[in-house]
Parts: C-alpha cells; structure tokens; sequence
C-alpha cells in the first residue's frame, strides 16, 4: 500500500484507527471454542464489526506463534480475510543480520502479502534495509515505546539527547517517509513534539490508546501533520469489550467512539 492509498482511506473513513488483534484463546467468548477455529472465527467477527471504522489491522505475531502450525493457519486466513484496502501491519519486531532480515521480510510480505512490519532496530541498518527492498511494503521501527523497561535504554543521554532520537535521526536516512513508520506509545506523548522535529513527515503507529490510558487528544495535538500522521491502534478496548456473545456488538461501539472522535480531528487537517 502506497502512502496516498493509506492517507485516502483515512480520509475517507474520517479515521485513523488501528484494530490490534492480540487474540488470546483465553480471552475470547466461551462459545466461540466450539467452532473449528476459533481464533479465526473472533477475528473475522471483529473484523466485520469495524472494517467500516477503521483504516489498519495489527495482529500480534506472538499470540499465533504460541499455538504452534495452528495459530499461523489462523493468522494466515484472518489476513486473506481483511479487505485488501485496509492496511495490515505484522506486529513481530522482527530484526536480525541481513540475510535473516531478508528471510523475515519474504514470510511477511511475500508469503502472507502484509503491508508492514514491526522491526526492532538495535542490530542497526543491515537487519533493517532488507525490509525495505520490497515495493510499497513498510518498516515500522521501534522508536519510544510503552512499556516500563523502555527507561532502561530509550532515554540514555548521549550526546545531550535520549537514545531514541539517535536512532530515529539515523534510521531515517535508511529509508523515507514513504516506507518507514515509527511506533511511539501513546502514553509518551510528551515527546512527540521533540520527535517530529526530527520526522516531521513519517506516520507513526501509536499503540496505548484505551486500556492502557494513552489520551487520543494530546497525541493529536502534539503528533497530527499534515497528511494526518497517525495510525493509533486500541486493541484490549475494543476486541475484549465483552467476553459474551455480544462481544463483535461491543468492539463496534467502543470502537466507533475513537473513530467519532478521531472524524473530528481529520476535518481539521
């Protein structure tokens, strides 16, 4: 997917949101265990409740990855299953030595046709450029992530700045704002300001909005360019919205209140 093909969904839908499927099967409704897949069976449900909302789907690869040939049978046909204009993103930080990188990139892009993938860049440019060889396909680096542990390296000084802006000042020579996008967790939103004077130009995947307490308004009002910028992925807010039988119903609603809110935000660009 080109970027004028992500930025035209976005328009068009009024949104930027990004579905996380990080399905667990023991999350899911209890009566979904009696189908003959029942992870697919959730995440094609979710997906027909919000397709129409929004513009990405990320699965997490480690919750298929866990269920052994089984859990990428399931990730394989959820992929096939989501509309081909919706951008779908392989959450698997991924990053090794090049010709490692190079495997990763062909079962991602070529064998399962995402549209990007998650890359850890420690290793440095050879685990990232292979990534980068394959036609509107996109990187998505780690740039200041959520967790707690991303203290102990992100925000090292070197040089009277915190790691992390060396390592998007230096990556964003190794590709362009065409096929690179960063993560930057929504419960940092402090730093975009800092972070887009560096890329001002990338779209960044903005996980940590819903249940982890990241507030919609300040990443916007601190991240948002001028072709949007943004991808804010919700994933336990909307998928687990409700263990019954309601479940899709209710990953619907929750997930038509971001995009509610997110309309608003596009008609300002």
């Amino acid at each position: 997917m080109t970027r004028a093909q992500l930025f035209e969904q976005i328009q068009k839908k009024q949104s930027f949101l990004c579905v996380g499927l990080d399905t667990d099967l023991n999350k899911i409704p209890a009566h979904l265990l009696d189908t003959e897949d029942p992870v697919f069976e959730f995440n094609k449900q979710i997906i027909d409740a919000t397709k129409d909302l929004a513009v990405a789907y990320k699965p997490n690869i480690a919750f298929y990855e866990a269920m052994g040939a089984e859990g990428w049978v399931s990730l394989e046909k959820t992929i096939n299953y989501i509309p081909k204009e919706i951008f779908t993103i392989a959450d698997a930080k991924r990053g090794d030595i090049g010709n490692t990188s190079k495997l990763y990139a062909r079962a991602f892009f070529e064998k399962m046709d995402f549209d990007s993938v998650t890359v850890a860049p420690y290793m440095g440019s050879d685990s990232v450029k292979p990534f980068l060889d394959f036609k509107e396909k996109w990187v998505i680096l780690l740039g200041v992530t959520s967790n707690e542990g991303g203290k102990d390296f992100q925000f090292l000084q070197a040089d009277g700045k915190p790691l992390y802006q060396h390592v998007m000042a230096k990556s964003k020579e190794w590709g362009t704002a065409d096929n690179m996008m960063y993560v930057v967790g929504a419960t940092r939103p402090e730093y975009l300001s800092d972070i887009r004077k560096t890329i001002p130009d990338h779209f960044l995947l903005v996980p940590g909005v819903g249940a982890q307490g990241g507030d919609l308004q300040e990443v916007c009002k601190y991240g948002m360019n001028a072709e949007c910028g943004l991808l804010i992925n919700s994933t336990r807010g909307i998928i687990y919205a409700s263990n019954g039988e309601d479940f899709a119903e209710k990953a619907r609603e929750e997930a038509k209140k971001l995009q509610g809110e997110m309309a608003t935000l596009v008609q300002s660009i």
